[in-house]
């Protein structure tokens, strides 16, 4: 099973997005979604997979927040 936390866009390059997952970041692939820097975005393979409101990747943030209390 794979869990997938929602990171933000910011940065742009090309076909290619700097994504930030808490201090932690990366570079995806933006090809099969399209995006824009501020974008909340699920990444999986280096490929962004999928957008996220704002919203929505706060809440799943405050969860895995809250079950990483309990390791």
């Amino acid at each position: 099973m794979c869990v997938a936390l929602p990171g933000k866009v910011i940065e742009l390059n090309g076909s290619d997005a700097v994504v930030d997952f808490n201090g932690n970041q990366l570079t995806a692939k933006t090809g099969l979604v399209d995006i824009a820097l501020g974008d909340y975005c699920l990444v999986h393979a280096g490929c962004i997979l999928q957008k996220v409101e704002a919203d929505e990747a706060k809440k799943l943030t405050a969860l895995m927040e809250e079950i990483e209390a309990f390791t």
